[in-house]
């Protein structure tokens, strides 16, 4: 599995309150969410995001309340890709099961800057920045890897 596209950075402890708003939580449409993800941060991000983007994070990225909304704003804002130093558990395997994902990639804060064109190779955890640089990141491999290719637990499932 293989996804590219160009960096928005935001830094550590970007918590779920800040990916998807509370009082967005009404919805149930993920276009909805998706116009707002991370709204708290920049009101202009579905805009930016729109046309398919890498977000790179520091540390805790999705931490405070399980919301599965999150990954699924996320995704629905045109978010790829998650990138981060670390991940709260229950946010990195929400993003998992919607097909979000997310990487384990030490130092990416520093390795990747905004607008850096990146191609993430899922299953490896190669990340190539500017076709030049290569990076490593955890690989997602095994019962998570197939939940990805198949778009996401409920996908996964059904071909089961």
């Amino acid at each position: 599995m293989v996804v590219e596209g160009r960096v928005i950075k935001v830094g550590d402890n970007i918590d779920t309150d800040v990916i998807i708003p509370a009082k967005y939580l009404v919805y149930t449409d993920p276009a909805i969410l998706g116009k707002h993800a991370m709204e708290p941060l920049d009101p202009n991000f579905y805009e930016k995001a729109k046309d398919g983007v890498v977000l790179v994070a520091g540390r805790a990225f999705g931490m405070g309340s399980s919301r599965e909304q999150a990954a699924i704003a996320l995704k629905a804002a045109g978010v790829k890709a998650v990138l981060a130093e670390s991940f709260a558990r229950i946010f990195y395997r929400n993003a998992i099961n919607n097909g979000l994902p997310v990487l384990v990639v030490p130092g990416v804060s520093r390795l990747v800057n905004e607008n850096d064109k990146v191609r993430v190779v899922v299953d490896t955890g190669e990340i190539t920045v500017n076709d030049s640089r290569v990076i490593k990141a955890k690989p997602i491999t095994g019962v998570a890897l197939e939940i990805l290719l198949k778009g996401g637990l409920l996908n996964y499932l059904k071909g089961r």
